[in-house]
C-alpha cells in the first residue's frame, strides 16, 4: 500500500511540474511562483520547491535578482531531439516545399495537443514578399483552423467522436454555433479531400489543410495559406486546392500509408 501510494505522489508530483512547465510556456513573459500558484490552483510552497528541481534540471531558467521564470534550454534541447525523430519531415519537405512555391502560401505541419494543433514545422515560399508568419510552436485551434478541421474529420470514428465531445464540453454555450461549423468541415473533407478556413481562424487568413499518416501510426495536420488578400476564395479551390491534393497524395504513396485523398 505505501508503494502504491509512493508512486501516486510521484505521478502528481509530475503532472504538477508539467502543468507549470505548460503555464509557462503560455504565458507572455516570465512568472512568479505566487502567479503560478494563483493560476494552477498549486499550493505556493510546492511550487516553489517544483520550480527550484526544474531550474535544477534546466527546464526553467530564473530571471536574475527575482523569483520570476521562464523556459530553460533543456526544453529547446528535447525539442531538437523530438523534430530530429520525426521522420515524416523528411519525407514530406520537398512536397510540402514545391506546393508552397507553387501557391506562393505558406505550409504548416502540426500535431494535436489537446483542443489545438501545435505547429512543429513551417515552410514559406521563397517567391512571396508577403506570407503569414506562424512559427514553430504557434497553436491554432482545430475548431477553426483548416488543419485541425482536417485532422479530425481523418481520425477513425472512435477517436472523432472523443474529441469531438471534448471540444462540446470545452465549447459550453456556444456548442451550438461550433457544431455546424465543424459538422461543414468533416462534410467538405469527404467531399473533397480538405478542409477550409476562410478568415476564421484569423480574419486576415485564407487557408486549405489535410491530414497525414506518419509511418508509424502517428497523425499530422497540414495547413497551407497565407494573407487572404493575396490569396482570395477562387484562387484557393480552383488552384491551390487540387495541387494540395496532388502533394498529399503523393507523400502517403511515398510514406507507404495509401491516399489520404
Amino acid at each position: 500500500m505505501s508503494e502504491a501510494v509512493g508512486s501516486k505522489e510521484e505521478v502528481s508530483a509530475l503532472a504538477r511540474g508539467l502543468a507549470l512547465l505548460k503555464m509557462i510556456g503560455m504565458s507572455g513573459g516570465p512568472m512568479g511562483n505566487r502567479e503560478l500558484a494563483d493560476t494552477t490552483g498549486i499550493p505556493k510552497a510546492t511550487v516553489s520547491r517544483l520550480t527550484a528541481t526544474l531550474v535544477g534540471a534546466g527546464y526553467l531558467r530564473q530571471s536574475q535578482d527575482s523569483e520570476r521564470f521562464s523556459l530553460g534550454p533543456a526544453l529547446l534541447d528535447m525539442s531538437s531531439r523530438y523534430l530530429r525523430h520525426f521522420d515524416l519531415r523528411t519525407v514530406a519537405r520537398p512536397h510540402l516545399s514545391e506546393l508552397s512555391e507553387f501557391a506562393g502560401a505558406s505550409v504548416h505541419i502540426g500535431v494535436c495537443d489537446e483542443l489545438d494543433v501545435l505547429v512543429i514545422d513551417s515552410l514559406r515560399p521563397r517567391s512571396a514578399v508577403i506570407s503569414s508568419r506562424i512559427e514553430v510552436g504557434t497553436r491554432m485551434a482545430i475548431v477553426t483552423s483548416a488543419g485541425g478541421r482536417a485532422y479530425l474529420a481523418a481520425l477513425p470514428a472512435d477517436e472523432q467522436a472523443t474529441l469531438l465531445d471534448k471540444i462540446r464540453l470545452e465549447s459550453g454555450e456556444n456548442w451550438p454555433s461550433v457544431e455546424p461549423r465543424l459538422m461543414a468541415g468533416l462534410e467538405e473533407y469527404a467531399r473533397e479531400g480538405y478542409c477550409s478556413s476562410f478568415g476564421e481562424w484569423h480574419p486576415h487568413i485564407h487557408a486549405l489543410g489535410f491530414a497525414l499518416d506518419g509511418p508509424r501510426g502517428e497523425r499530422y495536420a497540414v495547413s497551407c495559406g497565407g494573407p487572404a488578400y493575396l490569396l482570395p476564395r477562387e484562387v484557393m479551390l480552383t488552384r491551390v486546392a487540387p495541387h494540395l491534393l496532388v502533394t498529399a497524395k503523393r507523400i502517403a504513396a511515398e510514406v507507404g500509408t495509401g491516399s489520404n485523398g
